[in-house]
């Protein structure tokens, strides 16, 4: 018998909830009463609806078919490539619709942030964006909520352009009113130094025809400290964390030129796209270099609690109140546009979840 040797060592207990034979997901959300919502953007799959309910292993268009199917006379409410779902632990849905397929030109009027009843699932309430606001360049990523402030509350939401710059575009939620923040800082934008190695091999933008550039992609992870306080981001193609005070990313009178001075760095915690926060303040996030996930607790200190060789790409994250970690795994990397062309994935993408014996951040 040969000698063996030493190998790569993994931990972490993941549990398999879900395997996608069909559309690449990106985001998950698990209600307060355990119920899961996924959303599948348009991004050249075959996407029958892009925002589902899971029911008994099953998947199921919601909040019905007809809200999935894109109305060209009335697209304020009808879906159109929706990027992330997220469930606020007041009864809500939030679905945050992009309106740009294949990563085009928001389609004008469709970007959009959709409030669902989950007692009624029916829409409550739609927010649409002026042109100020949504650019051409835009890309809607992610949203956190905190219904403390204000008289119905704020969404915070990343904009990850990949052609121009990114922020943190800031909603009342009683006026409709946005506004963006950060606005192509040096913490909302790709490291320019940054060269991303997934699977031991250099993520590039790789096209059909040969021609090759660098990845780049703006602020897109996000979560916000069980206070409402605080705000913590990163950009896509980066591996550093930042946060920035709630209260000045509101204050208006503040020039974005000053807010960089409230931007805390907090260091180096890996190359992530989603992030979320516990009760007790601690971040976690993915680190799709290392197929890792990864804590940040209040006092800077980090830990890796996963590292396995299945977390291929740790995509959009969630808490249960069953105290689990759940989390998207849907091999973006892999993609035909890193690939001159050739589609690398191989289904099934999965839903993974991890047991960190810690509830959801509450948003009120």
């Amino acid at each position: 018998m040969k000698p063996t040797l030493p190998i790569e060592e993994y931990f972490g207990h993941l549990e398999l909830v879900y395997r996608f034979y069909g559309a690449m997901p990106t985001g998950v959300s698990v209600s307060e009463t355990g119920r899961i919502f996924i959303c599948f953007p348009k991004w050249g799959d075959d996407v029958k609806f892009t925002v589902a309910e899971m029911v008994d292993g099953k998947l199921f268009p919601y909040p019905s078919l007809e809200t999935n199917l894109v109305n060209p006379g009335n697209i304020t409410m009808s879906f159109i490539s929706v990027q992330s779902v997220v469930a606020d632990g007041m009864g809500t849905l939030w679905v945050l619709d992009t309106a740009a397929p294949n990563f085009s030109e928001p389609i004008k009027g469709g970007a959009k942030l959709v409030a669902v009843d989950l007692k009624t699932n029916a829409i409550r309430k739609v927010y649409t964006f002026t042109e100020d606001v949504v650019l051409p360049t835009t890309y809607l990523n992610d949203v956190r909520f905190d219904f403390r402030v204000g008289k119905a509350g704020y969404a915070y939401i990343t904009d990850s352009s990949s052609k121009g710059p990114g922020a943190i575009i800031v909603v009342d939620l009683e006026s409709g009113g946005a506004f963006r923040r950060l606005n192509g800082a040096k913490s909302t934008s790709p490291d320019p130094y940054f060269l991303p190695k997934v699977e031991g091999v250099l993520l590039m933008n790789r096209s059909k025809d040969g021609r090759t550039s660098h990845y780049r992609t703006a602020v897109d992870g996000i979560a916000i400290s069980p206070d409402g306080k605080k705000l913590f981001f990163c950009p896509l193609t980066s591996r550093h964390l930042f946060s920035i005070s709630t209260e000045a990313l509101r204050d208006r009178t503040i020039p974005d030129i000053d807010l960089f001075y409230h931007v805390e760095y907090w260091g180096e915690k890996g190359a992530s796209d989603g992030m979320i926060t516990d009760a007790k303040g601690t971040v976690y996030a993915g680190d799709y270099e290392n197929n890792s996930i990864r804590k940040i607790l209040p006092n800077g200190k980090m830990e890796t609690i996963a590292h396995d060789p299945r977390i291929l790409w740790p995509d959009t994250f969630s808490i249960g109140t069953d105290q689990y970690l759940y989390f998207i795994v849907n091999q973006l990397h892999r993609q035909a546009r890193f690939h001159y062309g050739k589609d690398l994935r191989q289904k099934p993408y999965s839903l993974l979840r991890l047991k960190i014996g810690e509830l959801p951040a509450p948003a009120f």
